[in-house]
């Protein structure tokens, strides 16, 4: 049986409350649809749970391609569902 390292679990608890934390304010940029709030809200969510990468690959330069990646994802998915007025409602939006 693996020993645990009281100072990991303790990191992992942290990361995981930071990330849910984090993931409540990406949700709000993104119903408000708050393009860039939403892009660095989204990479500051894939950085904190980037923690597991680091943990089970030991090599941190993976927390940054998330965190570039979730960016874009992000930016480009809330610069999709913005429309500009007087055209088609947003994808999802609720009907009037």
């Amino acid at each position: 049986m693996a020993e645990i390292n009281a100072l990991t679990a303790l990191g992992v608890v942290v990361a995981t409350a930071a990330t849910d934390a984090v993931y409540v304010m990406f949700t709000s940029a993104v119903v408000a649809r708050r393009r860039l709030s939403a892009a660095n809200w989204s990479a500051i969510w894939y950085t904190l749970s980037s923690f597991a990468v680091i943990s089970y690959t030991e090599n941190w330069i993976y927390v940054g391609f998330a965190a570039i990646g979730s960016w874009i994802g992000a930016y480009a998915s809330m610069t999709f569902l913005h429309r500009p007025p007087g055209g088609p409602a947003p994808i999802g939006a609720a009907p009037e």
